[in-house]
């Protein structure tokens, strides 16, 4: 019988990774939430919770739901001011998840690597 491949135990670093990953996904899966990313973007810098809430056709609850599972996913970061909320996005934390995992795919550096296979 052929010995099985063993193989090696998920650390916790990649089980937090795992975890971070799926909660990134997981904050992008809504339209909603996608469009309030690019919506902090495109305003390039600090916007308020009102503010954000007035742009989109949707109650103050749902949009308060949405930025909350955007702060949760870390995608977001929240500064008070008084009673104000001011939203910015963290551009270098959906670079690293979402650009990590897309360079999984990257077709241009795969391609040597599978021509030399098919060799």
């Amino acid at each position: 019988m052929a010995a099985k491949p063993k193989i090696a135990p998920v650390s916790r670093d990649g089980i937090a990774e795992l975890d971070e990953l799926e909660a990134v996904f997981a904050a992008l899966a809504h339209e909603q939430r996608r469009q309030i990313l690019l919506a902090l973007h495109l305003r390039g810098g600090r916007v308020r919770a009102g503010d954000i809430a007035a742009r989109f056709a949707c109650s103050w609850p749902t949009t308060t739901r949405h930025l909350k599972v955007l702060e949760a996913a870390g995608l977001v970061r929240v500064e008070t001011e008084g009673r104000e909320r001011f939203y910015s996005l963290a551009s270098d934390v959906l670079g690293r998840i979402v650009g990590g995992w897309l360079g999984h795919f990257d077709l241009e550096r795969a391609a040597p690597k599978r021509a030399a296979r098919g060799r």
